[in-house]
C-alpha cells in the first residue's frame, strides 16, 4: 500500500511535531514543512511540494487548524489528516463537514501513524483516479455521475452507490437530489431551506444537521462546504 511523497506538518508543539517528523523519516517520506500557524503554512504551500497534510485542530493564531483546512481546501484538493485531543460531538460535527481523510488522537503511536496515513492515502488516489476517468453527465444519458462509485438518476430520484439504490430520509433525498441537479455549483443556505422546508422558519443549525446526517452515512459523497455560503456536490469533468 503507497504512502504519500511530502507532508506538511501543521503542529504548535514543538516535541509532537518532532515525533511526527522521526515517524514519517522512518518511512522514507518526505517532510516538506513544519508550522505552527496559518499564515504561515498559507504561505509555504505557494512554494512548496505537499502531498498530504498533517492538521493540528489548536496551533497558534486566531485561525484554528478547522478553519485553516477550510481556507485550503478552497482553492487546492488536498488530502488532510487531523490531529486532535479533543474528541467531543461538536468538534467531531465541525470536522466532518470538511469530509477529512482520517483522524488521529493525542497521544498517538508510530503504528497508529503509519497505519491511518495508508488508508487516507489510498482514499485519496481512488478518488483521484475516479475523477480523471469519469465525465460529470454521459451526453445520451439523464443521469448524472458524481465519481466512479455514486450516480444520481434523474428520471428515477435516487442516488446510487456502486449500483446499488441507497435508502435515504425525505429530506436526505431532497437535498441530494437539489445538490446533484446543481453539480460543482454553490447551492446558497437560503435556496436549500427554502427547498427543503418551504415556508417553515428553520435555524441554519437545522441545515448543517440535516447535511452532517448524510455525511455520516455518506462519507464518501463528496459534499463541500463553503463558509457563509453554502454547499455544493463537487466533481470533474
Amino acid at each position: 500500500m503507497g504512502l504519500p511523497e511530502n507532508i506538511v506538518i501543521v503542529e504548535d508543539e514543538v516535541i509532537t511535531q518532532r515525533h511526527l517528523q522521526d515517524i514519517l523519516l522512518q518511512h522514507q517520506i518526505n517532510v516538506s514543512g513544519c508550522f505552527d500557524n496559518a499564515a504561515d503554512t498559507l504561505e509555504a504551500l505557494n512554494d512548496i511540494e505537499c502531498s498530504m497534510i498533517l492538521m493540528d485542530i489548536n496551533i497558534k493564531g486566531p485561525v484554528d487548524g478547522i478553519q485553516l483546512a477550510k481556507k485550503i481546501l478552497e482553492t487546492r484538493p488536498l488530502p488532510i489528516i487531523f490531529i486532535t485531543a479533543h474528541n467531543d460531538d461538536a468538534t467531531l460535527e465541525e470536522l466532518l463537514e470538511l469530509a477529512p481523510y482520517g483522524f488521529i488522537s493525542k497521544p498517538f503511536s508510530s503504528k497508529e501513524v503509519l497505519v491511518t496515513l495508508k488508508i487516507a492515502y489510498k482514499r485519496y488516489m481512488i478518488h483521484t483516479e475516479a475523477s480523471t476517468k469519469v465525465s460529470i453527465m454521459d451526453e445520451s444519458s439523464t443521469d448524472i455521475v458524481i465519481n466512479k462509485y455514486y450516480l444520481y438518476a434523474t428520471d428515477l430520484s435516487l442516488l446510487y452507490y456502486d449500483g446499488q439504490a441507497i435508502k435515504l430520509n425525505k429530506k436526505q433525498s431532497m437535498l441530494v437530489e437539489l445538490l446533484s441537479k446543481n453539480v460543482n455549483t454553490v447551492v446558497t443556505y437560503d435556496t436549500l431551506i427554502t427547498h427543503l422546508w418551504e415556508d417553515d422558519t428553520v435555524a441554519d443549525s437545522t441545515l448543517r444537521t440535516l447535511v452532517y446526517s448524510v455525511r455520516k452515512l455518506l462519507p464518501d459523497l463528496p459534499i463541500i462546504s463553503h463558509s457563509k455560503i453554502g454547499y455544493s456536490l463537487q466533481t470533474t469533468r
